[in-house]
């Protein structure tokens, strides 16, 4: 796949682990439908309910709303397993407690692919990454790197692929998945239509790269064995 190698497909479940609601709608959820359509089992587990992330809604009043639009976005891909850790949203810290909670959530889903959040500070230059986003990749390769059996494969899904997944019978599945996070794009970008954004940020997280026209959903390998 272009200068991408292939994602491996020897696997049958994956654990999905960010810090947020819409955190694997806006880089993975295409990758999600193609893995779910070919029978796989995908189990999303969030650190946070996204309780800071609405302006003008209180922590009590945002968070089940935004576990509602995530469980929905999470069905529209074929993914019915989604828990919440209850980590403090906007204060997630590499500690020895979320350390735990991801080991215990690997140790109870058994996947044998890990997909991640990128650790990097920039996405490029003049793109910062969230505090929250580095302090939970971070968790989770130091989690993963204590375990005894680790998964055979743990990805981020970052700038850096080395990996890639064919999405181009997915990414109007990626859109609807984005786009089920009304609220919180409504009020994010309230000068843009809800679907038009959801389809902005899917067409640039899966471009097609210079020398393959098909969109592409990428993943950098971070640990395991080669794919």
């Amino acid at each position: 796949m272009a200068s991408l190698l292939p994602f491996p497909t020897d696997w049958q479940t994956a654990l999905v682990l960010v810090a947020h609601p819409d955190d694997p709608e806006y880089g993975m959820a295409a990758a999600v439908a193609r893995w779910t359509g070919e029978g796989k089992r995908v189990v999303y587990a969030l650190a946070s309910s996204g309780e800071r992330g609405i302006e003008g809604l209180t922590p009590g009043e945002c968070g089940p709303l935004r576990e509602a639009e995530q469980r929905a976005s999470a069905s529209i891909v074929g993914v019915d397993e989604v828990e919440f850790w209850g980590f403090p949203d906007s204060d997630i810290r590499n500690v020895p407690e979320l350390r735990d909670k991801v080991a215990e959530t690997v140790e109870r889903v058994r996947p044998q692919v890990i997909l991640s959040l990128f650790g990097g500070p920039e996405w490029a230059p003049g793109a910062p990454n969230q505090s929250d986003h580095m302090e939970f990749a971070a968790a989770v390769l130091d989690a993963y790197d204590a375990l005894d059996s680790p998964p055979s494969w743990l990805f981020e899904n970052g700038p850096s692929a080395t990996h890639g997944v064919d999405v181009e019978d997915q990414v109007e599945a990626a859109v609807r998945a984005l786009a089920a996070h009304d609220r919180y794009l409504s009020v994010l970008d309230p000068d843009t239509p809800v679907l038009d954004q959801a389809r902005a940020q899917i067409e640039m997280a899966t471009a097609p790269r210079d020398d393959d026209p098909r969109h592409v959903t990428g993943f950098e390998l971070k640990r395991g064995r080669p794919a």
